[in-house]
């Protein structure tokens, strides 16, 4: 589950996850990346993983498909976790993108907001 979190930026996505993430979890974020692209050039995330397991399969496959259209359209990426596995994911994703990836243990959110919103 997908759930929007109010945000001081413009062209932040600001979210925390939880459960599983579905097709329409992320189907949301996606409209959310076309309407900050119609006025920025990059869209930044913060995103806090709390009891977070993961996605549905289809919800892997519709974010893949959305991660390899617009790549290029993400700047900054603010990981916030309570898991191992979640900081490995934030490293590949940093490894596979030109963005800025930080991962931040959970405890530490307030500096990953700072962070994210600078």
């Amino acid at each position: 589950m997908i759930q929007l979190l109010n945000s001081k930026k413009d062209n932040l996505i600001s979210a925390k996850l939880s459960g599983k993430i579905s097709k329409s979890d992320v189907e949301i974020v996606h409209s959310k990346i076309h309407n900050i692209l119609k006025n920025s050039d990059k869209v930044d995330f913060y995103f806090e993983m709390e009891n977070f397991d993961g996605y549905t399969i289809k919800g892997f496959w519709e974010d893949i498909k959305t991660d390899a259209s617009h790549l290029s359209d993400y700047g900054k990426m603010a990981f916030v976790g309570e898991n191992k596995w979640q900081e490995w994911v934030a490293k590949v994703t940093d490894f596979f993108t030109s963005s800025d990836v930080k991962y931040f243990d959970l405890k530490d959110k307030e500096v990953a907001k700072t962070w994210i919103e600078k």
